[in-house]
């Protein structure tokens, strides 16, 4: 069983960023960002062999500030948005910008491994995608099957659509949607679907989920207490595409049909602190990693309500048409779902995980103390998939 087992990185400042290089499917990688007050902040670049089981690094330079926020261009393998913290007139204000590797970041780091931790080289700033009029940046999310010319800023209750031209060194936005209703209504974070040409948007702000029509920038659903308290992540269904999950403060992870609102289809209450990070397998639709404050990196087995519940690929229509059409599965249980493995690795809160782009069995998670730490899904349930 020797290859299931962890590879751990630590870095030497804390980090609460993560995303996998989406453009890159050849190379296993993810990117890290930095929150550090005194230093300067970095972008590792975390390249993992698993032929032999090691980790390779590159660090960058963002001497921006420190990041809340990272993802990485679907397009363009050297391009990433960053959401950070900068001090102005004494304030704390979080903007958000998108970067470009510089070009030979790779070559520095093949004739001595250190010598990029030494002597590491800035990003080079594409664009700000501030507009100060609209408040803090909360995140930045990219078209998920787009070309790499449009992305979303939510920024306090402002959501804002905006269009990169000239190879990235310009945005404009092209449209916005505000957050109506009593009080400081802010958006904590937020999830472009896949489906629907990628037209909708979900995001969470207090207790509720918002779902949104991009096309007319107009609220399609709302969850009004979808957890009892904060909501802080969201993810949708790669297969399934009425399917979302949200995880929150409430210590409890939930499966939404967003046609029906009214209940969640599934809860799971594994985790015994805040939820910060759900985040479904893109090939295999029922592996859901979520991470906490209870420094616990859980993956389970949603098998009863992903794409393959009675061990093949069933179709959403077939689903909502009532279970009485199913001639091959009468008789069939959906599979039961599990937990699979608790991970506990880590020491600190775990803010992130994400599955790799390029290997669907493998996946990472961060928590605040800088440690990264490389998984892979349990080979007996790989092959149970698979076979």
């Amino acid at each position: 069983m020797e290859d299931d087992a962890p590879v751990i990185y630590g870095l030497e400042f804390q980090a609460r960023s993560l995303t996998a290089q989406t453009a890159e499917t050849d190379a296993i990688r993810f990117l890290v960002g930095t929150q550090s007050l005194k230093f300067d902040n970095q972008i590792h670049i975390i390249d993992f062999d698993d032929e032999n089981n090691i980790i390779n690094k590159n660090v960058l330079l963002h001497q921006a500030g420190e990041i809340w926020n990272i993802d990485a261009s679907p397009a363009d393998k050297d391009v990433l948005s960053t959401c950070y913290n900068k001090t102005s007139d004494s304030r704390v204000v979080s903007c958000a910008a998108v970067w470009r590797m510089p070009p030979t970041w790779e070559t520095g780091s093949q004739e001595s491994p250190d010598d990029s931790a030494h002597n590491p080289q800035n990003l080079e700033l594409l664009c700000h995608l501030d507009d100060s009029a609209h408040g803090n940046a909360a995140c930045v999310l990219w078209e998920p099957m787009g070309d790499g010319k449009r992305v979303i800023s939510l920024a306090d209750s402002h959501i804002l659509l905006w269009d990169l031209q000239e190879s990235s060194t310009q945005a404009t936005v092209s449209s916005t949607a505000v957050l109506e209703g009593k009080g400081q209504l802010k958006f904590t974070s937020g999830k472009w679907s896949p489906h629907h040409n990628c037209s909708q948007l979900a995001t969470a702000s207090d207790t509720a989920i918002r779902g949104w029509d991009l096309r007319t920038m107009g609220q399609i659903y709302c969850i009004e207490n979808a957890h009892g308290q904060l909501v802080r992540d969201l993810d949708f269904n790669p297969n399934k595409q009425y399917y979302l999950a949200s995880c929150g403060d409430d210590c409890k992870v939930k499966f939404w049909d967003v046609r029906n609102v009214q209940e969640p289809i599934k809860t799971l209450e594994e985790h015994s602190h805040w939820v910060w990070s759900v985040r479904y397998n893109h090939s295999h639709d029922q592996l859901v990693l979520t991470a906490s404050s209870d420094s616990r990196l859980i993956l389970s087995n949603m098998v009863s309500i992903s794409s393959e519940p009675f061990g093949h690929l069933v179709d959403d229509e077939d689903l909502s048409e009532g279970e009485d059409n199913h001639q091959d599965d009468k008789g069939k249980e959906p599979l039961k779902d599990s937990v699979v493995s608790t991970y506990e690795e880590h020491e600190d809160s775990v803010y992130a995980a994400e599955w790799s782009s390029a290997d669907p069995w493998l996946f990472a998670s961060l928590s605040y103390d800088g440690r990264l730490v490389i998984n892979r899904v349990p080979r007996t349930l790989k092959y149970q998939i698979l076979l």
